[in-house]
């Protein structure tokens, strides 16, 4: 696929839980909050795993991860509601 077919896929899926797989084999699980022409940015699912229950990027506000460059995305897939 390319960065503009993900650009469309995570403006379509903003809001609900998703599954990232990178290029380089690392896996990122959240919540899409928002989209821009280069990134897409994850609300994590777990606060147990980010630092001190606030996540890092995103503008700097709490809960919101790092976001994801549109071209490292290898995979991208929904996740279930009993997933969360």
């Amino acid at each position: 696929m390319s960065v503009g077919d993900y650009y469309s896929l995570c403006q379509r899926y903003r809001g609900r839980a998703v599954e990232i797989v990178t290029h380089d084999g690392r896996i990122h699980r959240g919540i899409i909050g928002d989209v821009d022409n280069n990134s897409v940015y994850l609300q994590p699912l777990s606060r147990t795993r980010d630092l001190g229950g606030f996540g890092y990027g995103w503008y700097g506000y709490p809960g919101w991860g790092a976001g994801i460059a549109l071209g490292a995305i290898a995979t991208l897939a929904l996740l279930p509601l009993l997933f969360i």
